[in-house]
C-alpha cells in the first residue's frame, strides 16, 4: 500500500498535493512535472482536488500516462476524495523558459556533451564494412547497459542506413518543443534517428554538408538529459559522418566491430585507424559471428577464424596503444529474432550465447576507468 502525504487539519491542502505531484516524472523529459513547470494550479475544494496541468505541446503523446500518473499521486494524499484535471498546453513563454531551463540556462542550443563538467562516456560504434552486424551490437549494448541501471542514449549516425528503430522497437516520432527533440524512450534508451522523419521506402539521398548538420542537430537540438553512456552507431567506412563526429565529439571513443573473415578484418582495421588523424582513442574490437555452437558441443567457424584479433593487433601496432579484443559474439538465430520484432536479445533472451557475451562486453566498457576531459579538478589558478 503506498504511503500517503501527511497534511494538517482535516481536508487536504493545496501544498500537500503539491509534494504529492512532485513524485510525478514526465516520461520523457524524466524530470518531476512540478520542477519543469508542467503544474499550473492546484485547488482544493471539499475532498475534490483540481490541478491544472500544462502539457508541453498539444498533441502530447504522454498525456494519457501524465494524466493518470497525476491522478494516482493526488489520490494518495489524505482526505482526497475526488481528483479533476484541467489540461492546456504551454504558452510560447512557458515553452521558452523550459527549453532554458532543461539546456542548463543557455536559450540557445548547445552539444550538451562538450561542455565543461561533463560525464557522459561516449562510445561510437564503427565499421570498415556493412554486413557486420554493427547495429545489432549497438542496440543490445544500449540495452545491456540500460538494464544495469545506467541512463543510455543511442544516437542513429547511420543516416543511409538507419535501422536502430526497428531493433529497439521506437514508433512514432520524437515530441517537439518549438526547436527542441525530446527524443522517443524504448527498453529505457533514449533514442533518436533520422529514421524517425522519412517515410518507410524513401531514400536518404544528402551530401557532406548535409550529413554533418543532421549529426550536430541530433546532438545539440535533442533534450538527451543527463546520460551515463552516448552511443552512436555510425555508418560503415570512414567518410563523412566518421569524420564529423570527430569534429562535434572530440573525447567519443571508437569500438570497431569486425567479421572473423580476413576481408571484413583488412577493412575494419582502416576503420580504426582513422583515429591517427583524428586523434580519437579505440577502445576495442568485437568480433561478431565467431562462430555457431553444434548440437555436438563442437563450434562451426562459417565465416573464417581470427579476424577480431587480427585487427586488434594490428590496431595496437598503428596507434601505439594497446588495443584489446573485447569479445567474440556467436551467431545466434534468436538474436536475429530478437531484433526482427524490435526487443534486444540481452532482453528477450539474456541467457542465450550471443546475449551472454554481448552483456559481458558492456559491463566492460562501462566499468571502464573514465579519462579526466571535461572533469572539475577542483583546482583555483593562483597569481604570484
Amino acid at each position: 500500500m503506498p504511503s500517503r502525504t501527511a497534511y494538517d487539519g482535516d481536508m487536504p491542502t493545496a501544498d500537500s498535493i503539491r509534494d504529492a505531484l512532485a513524485a510525478v516524472i514526465d516520461p520523457e523529459i524524466r524530470r518531476p512535472i512540478t520542477e519543469i513547470g508542467m503544474v499550473r494550479s492546484v485547488d482544493v475544494d471539499g475532498g475534490t482536488a483540481v490541478i491544472g496541468i500544462d502539457l508541453t505541446t498539444q498533441g502530447c503523446p504522454m498525456r494519457e500516462r501524465i494524466t493518470t500518473d497525476v491522478e494516482a499521486a493526488a489520490r494518495r494524499v489524505d482526505g482526497v476524495t475526488a481528483v479533476r484535471i484541467e489540461l492546456g498546453v504551454m504558452s510560447e513563454e512557458q515553452r521558452h523558459g523550459l527549453r532554458a531551463k532543461l539546456r542548463g540556462g543557455k536559450a540557445d542550443p548547445v552539444i550538451p556533451f562538450t561542455q565543461p563538467g561533463n560525464l557522459t562516456r561516449i562510445y561510437a560504434i564503427a565499421s570498415g564494412k556493412g554486413g557486420v552486424g554493427k547495429s545489432t551490437v549497438t542496440a543490445n549494448l544500449a540495452a545491456a547497459m540500460a538494464a544495469d541501471g545506467l541512463k543510455v542514449g543511442v544516437l542513429d549516425a547511420d543516416i543511409f542506413g538507419f535501422s536502430i528503430p526497428g531493433m529497439l522497437g521506437v514508433k512514432g516520432q520524437p515530441t517537439r518543443i518549438d526547436d527542441m527533440l525530446l527524443p522517443p524512450i524504448a527498453h529505457d534508451i533514449k533514442a533518436v534517428s533520422i529514421g524517425m522523419f522519412v517515410p518507410d521506402g524513401q531514400p536518404v539521398v544528402w551530401r557532406g554538408p548535409m550529413l554533418h548538420r543532421a549529426v550536430e542537430q541530433f546532438l545539440a537540438d535533442v533534450f538527451w538529459g543527463d546520460l551515463d553512456i552516448l552511443l552512436l552507431d555510425l555508418p560503415p567506412g570512414t567518410g563523412d559522418i566518421a569524420i564529423s563526429v570527430a569534429q562535434l565529439l572530440p573525447h567519443a571513443e571508437l569500438v570497431v566491430v569486425t567479421t572473423p573473415q580476413s576481408a571484413a578484418a583488412g577493412v575494419a582495421e582502416r576503420a580504426g585507424a582513422i583515429a591517427t588523424q583524428t586523434s580519437q582513442n579505440v577502445v576495442g574490437v568485437i568480433e561478431n559471428m565467431a562462430w555457431l555452437d553444434q548440437p555436438d558441443g563442437t563450434r562451426l567457424h562459417l565465416f573464417g577464424e581470427g579476424g577480431g584479433a587480427r585487427v586488434a593487433e594490428r590496431l595496437s601496432a598503428t596507434l601505439g596503444t594497446e588495443v584489446p579484443l573485447l569479445g567474440q559474439i556467436p551467431l545466434d538465430i534468436s538474436a536475429r529474432e530478437a531484433g526482427d520484432i524490435g526487443e534486444p536479445a540481452v532482453l528477450r533472451n539474456p541467457h542465450g550465447p550471443a546475449a551472454t557475451e554481448l552483456r559481458r562486453i558492456a559491463r566492460t566498457l562501462a566499468s571502464r576507468q573514465r579519462g579526466l576531459a571535461g572533469r572539475s579538478l577542483g583546482v583555483t589558478p593562483v597569481r604570484s
